[in-house]
């Protein structure tokens, strides 16, 4: 087995015990960015250059019997939407498509700290705002598993470069669903942290009321082992969390027996596709096997969230993408007489359609003759769900859902009809609303081999829970080892992301 292939717990103890070097482990897998990204399309720079350079600093300290760090050697991609210093952070926007940061994001700092070795930025939804990585300004990417379907969104990129193994692990950003959906669609774990578990300081903020970063990796373990490197207080986020945190691997116990699994009702409505709920139902009947209660309950105020999520999103992105004004840095239109027709036209010419779409909507709801009618609105309805998930969570450990209606879906079919593309985070907004943490998994693949997600989700803080189920589903079953044979169509592959 290649060392590209292998998990960050079974790569780690390899370089501890010196049987391999992390300039060969980061150096396979740069090899296979170069082999396959051509036509997978998860990268928008690869910093090849810069890894191997610090691949090289690991070894020496190493070979003077310095103790390694927890991630030591691992390569980890990092979603373009996170700062790091000298290296382009573009949010997959031409306005921003030259942006390099003064500064790292607190998650790769502490990342970087631990050892991990970041190998490039991967590619996304244009600032965030899209479920199928189609809306990026650079390029799509393709899912690995069929190269004619997405890899979900926003973090797509994120996703298709975990399946791919062109990363042992990666970041993504969750606000609506942009880890667990692109996990769902790729067949990998990713984890979305409650509100405020990981610091924000250095990412583009979308809604910054919901925006959360987290890991995406193989399995759960490798999860767990990410977020105790990148979580924590950090005083330049003013939302984080500043309690002590429990070691999230020591919580990987395979014994739930004491646990009650709520399954709310509403998840399970006519929009859910046949196969998808075939494949909840046969892991609901797994984890009672293993001796979990799973119990019906009920949420009833999610039937809004959907509607509840895209206004005050859509507020907060308008607020947030109002310093991008051609002025201080990013794109600035040439030819403009004045400052207001030259903010104008930049905006105009620099910004995505789905973008506009957003900023447009959040501006109209923000305006005075409309906020109390629908931003208000829109509050009190994200509060009634959260009451839900708090009542809930006083008579059941965890709940689980679906994490997507559907399998990934073909490149182009959802694009025209944005409302039908909003529906496939359905299931994933409540939790952003509410501040939880969820988690999705593989519990299945449809008749075509694609595969389907199991999200998982737990009071506010309560990784611990969430992580100790997800990892006894997951040891019971075999669906987190399923690879794509990314080979195919490889030699058809043209062009990819820049290597610096």
């Amino acid at each position: 087995m290649k060392l590209n292939e292998l998990r960050a717990h079974e790569l780690l103890p390899m370089i501890e015990r010196q049987e391999v070097t992390v300039e060969e482990a980061v150096t396979e897998t740069l090899d296979r960015i170069a082999a396959i990204d051509g036509i997978i399309k998860a990268y928008i720079t690869v910093t090849g250059e810069r890894a191997l350079q610090r691949a090289k600093e690991a070894d020496a300290r190493l070979r003077k019997g310095e103790p390694p760090r927890p991630l030591e050697g691992l390569s980890v991609a990092i979603k373009d939407n996170i700062c790091t210093k000298g290296v382009r952070t573009t949010g997959a926007s031409r306005y921003l498509e030259d942006f390099i940061p003064p500064y790292d994001a607190t998650v790769v700092e502490r990342l970087e700290d631990a050892g991990a070795i970041v190998v490039g930025k991967t590619n996304m939804d244009e600032f965030a705002m899209g479920s199928s990585t189609e809306n990026s300004a650079m390029f799509p990417t393709k899912n690995p598993w069929n190269l004619q379907r997405v890899p979900g969104g926003s973090s797509g990129g994120s996703a298709a470069c975990v399946i791919a193994e062109e990363a042992v692990f990666s970041l993504g950003s969750d606000t609506g669903g942009s880890i667990r959906q692109p996990a769902s669609f790729c067949g990998i774990v990713g984890l979305k942290p409650s509100y405020g578990l990981v610091s924000r300081y250095g990412l583009i903020g979308y809604a910054s009321s919901m925006d959360q970063i987290g890991p995406m990796a193989r399995d759960v373990k490798d999860c767990a082992q990410i977020l105790q490197a990148i979580a924590g207080y950090d005083q330049r986020d003013s939302q984080s969390y500043p309690n002590e945190l429990p070691d999230y691997t020591g919580c990987l116990i395979p014994d739930i027996r004491n646990i009650t699994v709520g399954v709310p009702k509403e998840f399970l409505d006519e929009g859910l596709s046949k196969t998808v709920k075939d494949a909840f139902m046969k892991a609901l009947e797994k984890l009672e096997e293993l001796g979990a209660k799973v119990v019906e309950v009920s949420l009833p105020h999610v039937r809004h969230a959907l509607a509840a999520y895209y206004v005050i999103s859509s507020a907060e992105a308008s607020s947030n993408l109002a310093r991008l004004d051609g002025v201080r840095y990013g794109y600035r239109a040439a030819g403009c007489e004045d400052s207001a027709s030259m903010m104008a036209v930049s905006r105009g010419e620099g910004l995505g359609p789905e973008v506009k779409r957003r900023i447009v909507l959040g501006t109209y709801v923000l305006s005075e003759e409309n906020h109390k009618k629908y931003f208000n609105e829109a509050l009190k309805v994200r509060s009634l769900i959260s009451q839900d998930f708090q009542e809930v969570f006083e008579t059941c450990d965890c709940l689980m859902g679906p994490t997507s209606p559907t399998v990934a879906f073909e490149a182009g079919e959802k694009t025209r009809n944005p409302l039908e593309m909003y529906l496939s985070d359905v299931y994933t907004v409540p939790p952003n609303l509410a501040g939880i943490p969820g988690i999705s998994v593989p519990c299945g693949f449809d008749e075509e081999g694609m595969p389907i997600g199991l999200q998982i989700m737990a009071g506010q803080y309560d990784e611990a829970t969430l992580l100790r189920v997800a990892y006894a589903f997951e040891q019971a079953t075999d669906f987190h080892k399923g690879r794509p044979d990314t080979q195919k169509g490889a030699h058809e592959s043209a062009g990819g992301g820049r290597s610096v």
